[in-house]
């Protein structure tokens, strides 16, 4: 039976690519509205085994309110993927650049395009969706539009790329992040990376002597990410990524931290995902 995966989005969105490469092709994807709903199925066995979730992007930055949706669930991060993204001009079968008069695609994505799609006197139409863009071309039939999406989008709704990799910005990275639900999430081998969140004191230098602890057993904080606390006066908490090279190591800088703050909660220890294509 294939494991089934929520993801934001429709099929053949940058989420299903992300899943593919982490889970395999032969999983049933579960769509999403919002990010939101994706918290919701995956937190229920009987809907999901899992999800996919991307939580930063190297050029928009971080998803802050994802990190608020992910404080608020019962579920564990249990890896991670970086994925390249390329955004391709498509179109139906037997369609012609200079039938084109139309490109329709996510307001992002046409952002990212835009470099390459202003040397065409073409009207763009921002829709909800990137891979939404590619079903709605196929479906349509049309002969006078086209769609920016991915690969995977093309190949699933029968589309030609004429134009690949139209994007301004090539080093264009998203992080997903890979959730189960806290009773399905196994210790991971050979783990070297964990999600953390905490709260101080703030007082004066509450934080930066959590941070000399971290820097002192030699551990590399890749990310701190500050979101105020709810219902506080402008207070805040710390979404931390830590890399670290055992498990004791790791043990003993969470140890130290609980006297520092006024609460630590771990998110997921898991293994440094690596760069794909998508």
């Amino acid at each position: 039976m294939n494991k089934r995966i929520a993801i934001q989005g429709y099929e053949g969105s940058f989420h299903q690519v992300a899943a593919m490469h982490i889970f395999g092709k032969n999983i049933d994807v579960i769509p999403c509205d919002t990010f939101r709903e994706l918290i919701k199925i995956t937190e229920d066995k009987k809907q999901s085994d899992g999800a996919v979730m991307a939580i930063e992007n190297s050029i928009a930055g971080s998803i802050l309110p994802n990190y608020n949706l992910l404080q608020k669930s019962k579920l564990k991060v249990t890896g991670e993927v970086y994925l390249s993204v390329s955004q391709n001009l498509m179109v139906n079968a037997g369609v012609r650049f200079e039938d084109i008069r139309e490109v329709h695609s996510h307001p992002m994505a046409i952002l990212q395009c835009l470099d390459y799609l202003e040397k065409h006197n073409w009207k763009l139409v921002e829709t909800e969706d990137t891979a939404l863009s590619a079903k709605l071309l196929h479906q349509h039939r049309r002969q006078h539009s086209a769609a920016i999406a991915s690969r995977l989008a093309a190949e699933l709704f029968g589309l030609e790329i004429l134009a690949p990799n139209i994007h301004t910005l090539k080093n264009n990275v998203t992080r997903f992040l890979v959730l189960q639900k806290e009773n399905d999430a196994e210790p991971v081998p050979d783990a070297d990376k964990a999600s953390v969140y905490f709260q101080t004191d703030h007082s004066k230098g509450s934080l930066a002597r959590v941070l000399t602890h971290i820097a002192s057993a030699g551990i590399n904080l890749s990310k701190l990410q500050s979101m105020p606390i709810p219902g506080s006066d402008f207070k805040y908490g710390f979404y931390a990524d830590m890399e670290f090279d055992g498990m004791t190591q790791l043990n003993e800088v969470l140890k130290a931290m609980q006297p520092l703050t006024n609460m630590v909660k771990t998110f997921g220890i898991y293994k440094q995902g690596k760069l794909v294509k998508g």
